[in-house]
């Protein structure tokens, strides 16, 4: 049986789901987390951890001995006030450990809009809002300390991330669902598990400081998603509405960007076949066992 020892900044949906699927590998799993709750054991699919309390202002001494003895490691946390606060707290403690895998969970917002056109991983990243701004920071900070530490870093940027609790059917149902119109408006998504899968794919099939797009085959608005979404649960979909008429500075910002993500890197180096290819098998799969 294979042993990892693995420490996740961050225990939210997406490595939940890349614990859940290395539980099914013959896989013994000493796993570390952080969040923001007091420090504390749990288990979690079967598997018992430690969770350290970790937050901007303050974290637990005691997690670093855990890190120190971890050599996989994946981070999740968004930038908090424009900074990475694993890269600032734990930086000097990653310097000469043998770390075999280091994952950083960005997002395509780096790439800003493109005029609905398809990018790549060497597209220029112009990103339009703060939270881009602040990832596309990130990423270079980390790349700098792979180049600086030898760190095997990899980034994963993720597009609009759905699941089977998270997903455009329960904000149908729990009437949270709009149609924000805007002409020739293109968004990328990939399924949780899916990003599981190649997140599992990348343990084997890894090459440092290299960068992946994650998102699943068919850029589509969300008009489209959401009238999709409608039809299965045969209500009526919600109404149109104007963007130049939404108030909400943050949901302006998010329609600015329209883009095509190109996923063919991430389908080619890692041998990997989308389990969902596109909303529609995911949404339709959610319907007919989640909903």
């Amino acid at each position: 049986m294979k042993k990892i020892n693995i420490f996740c900044f961050g225990f939210g949906q997406v490595a939940k789901n890349f614990i859940k699927k290395l539980n099914t590998k013959n896989t013994k799993i000493n796993l570390t987390v952080t969040s923001r709750e007091e420090t504390n054991k749990k288990v979690f699919d079967g598997i018992e951890y430690d969770s350290f309390q970790f937050s901007q202002d303050s974290f637990d001494k005691k997690l670093i001995k855990n890190l120190e003895s971890s050599n996989y490691i994946l981070v999740s946390i968004a930038p908090i006030s424009g900074e990475d606060i694993v890269i600032k707290n734990f930086q000097n403690i990653f310097e000469g450990k043998k770390i075999k895998w280091l994952t950083y969970l960005s997002a395509t917002s780096v790439y800003g809009d493109h005029k609905g056109e398809w990018v790549d991983e060497k597209s220029k990243t112009n990103p339009t809002s703060s939270k881009g701004t602040e990832r596309l920071k990130a990423e270079k900070s980390w790349i700098k300390l792979a180049e600086d530490q030898k760190l095997p870093v990899q980034i994963f940027r993720l597009s609009g991330v759905y699941s089977n609790e998270n997903n455009v059917l329960k904000r149908l149902k729990s009437g949270d669902a709009r149609i924000i119109k805007k002409e020739n408006q293109f968004f990328s998504r990939i399924h949780v598990e899916d990003i599981a899968e190649v997140l599992f794919k990348s343990l084997e099939q890894f090459k440092a400081k290299e960068i992946y797009n994650i998102s699943d085959d068919r850029p589509a608005s969300s008009e489209e998603v959401i009238l999709f979404g409608s039809k299965l649960l045969n209500v009526d979909p919600p109404a149109v509405i104007e963007l130049k008429s939404i108030e909400n500075e943050m949901t302006r910002n998010f329609y600015k960007d329209s883009k095509k993500i190109n996923n063919k890197k991430m389908k080619r180096i890692f041998d990997y076949k989308l389990k969902y290819s596109t909303y529609v098998e995911g949404l339709t799969n959610i319907y007919n066992n989640f909903i």
